[in-house]
């Protein structure tokens, strides 16, 4: 039986006003969990939607006071990203994964008779997939990304955010001189900042959290699962009989949603 998106998608939806700060987006979002808020206008309409990342890209790490304070001026219309992208509450769960690739976004409003009634993200979708992936399919070095954004310990918040602006990731692995993993930085670990401003003397070392890691060898079901229960997007991966070693790469919500949308899979069957 073909899965809907009503059938994975989680109901309800995060919001914040037009006129809301990034300090009060950046809040809304710590205290919800989230990475995303959709942004509604005078009349409650969904307008836009605004990331974590969107509140990095706008540079408000920058240690120069002035442009600081013009960061702090912007509202959550100035940065959100519109038009919205949204997928109907009955179509296919294989056409919404399709959507999500071609678009290249991380989270799809759910609609139901053109109102809003939900989100689907690949928060979801990796839930998903955590009870349909067949223990025998394909392992985490199969799908992993070789590429990995990473910096030393003693490298600046502010460089850190530009890195991961520049590159497009949402994290970046901290490593020590051999290449040891020490950490990871995150845009959540970032976010209390646009509040509170930066110290330029803080280094990432200040506020990374413990990289989760696991084998190159693990299944996709089991990097799918330790990714839901610890709301991870992305796990550091390693050879379980060399741990200390430089990490092999990394695998995140993303390359477990292509997976899902590669010809024969179990979803686009």
């Amino acid at each position: 039986m073909t899965k809907l998106v009503k059938d994975l998608m989680h109901p309800g939806v995060f919001t914040c006003k037009a006129a809301a700060t990034l300090g009060q987006v950046a809040t809304l979002l710590h205290q919800n969990n989230i990475h995303a808020l959709f942004v509604t206008d005078r009349d409650g309409r969904i307008a836009g939607v605004i990331t974590d990342f969107d509140l990095m890209a706008g540079e408000w790490l920058s240690s120069d006071e002035e442009s600081l304070a013009a960061m702090r001026k912007l509202t959550a219309s100035d940065l959100m990203s519109q038009p919205v992208d949204s997928v109907d509450v009955n179509i296919p769960l294989a056409d919404a994964v399709k959507r999500i690739m071609e678009r290249g976004v991380s989270r799809l409003l759910v609609t139901e008779n053109e109102k809003p009634v939900g989100i689907i993200s690949l928060s979801d979708f990796i839930a998903g997939i955590a009870s349909e992936i067949e223990t025998r399919r394909d392992t985490v070095g199969d799908v992993m990304s070789d590429a990995i954004l990473v910096c030393r310990g003693k490298t600046s918040i502010a460089s850190a955010a530009r890195a991961m602006t520049s590159s497009g990731w949402r994290s970046v692995l901290v490593v020590d001189a051999k290449g040891k993993v020490l950490g990871v930085v995150s845009g959540h670990d970032l976010l209390r900042f646009v509040k509170e401003g930066v110290d330029e003397k803080l280094t990432v070392r200040d506020v990374m959290h413990p990289a989760l890691t696991i084998d190159i060898h693990a299944s996709l079901r089991e990097a799918a699962d330790r990714m839901i229960q610890n709301h991870h997007h992305r796990l550091v991966v390693v050879d379980k009989d060399d741990p200390d070693a430089f990490p092999l790469g990394a695998i995140s919500t993303f390359d477990i949603v292509a997976e899902m949308a590669r010809p024969g899979s179990v979803w686009q069957t």
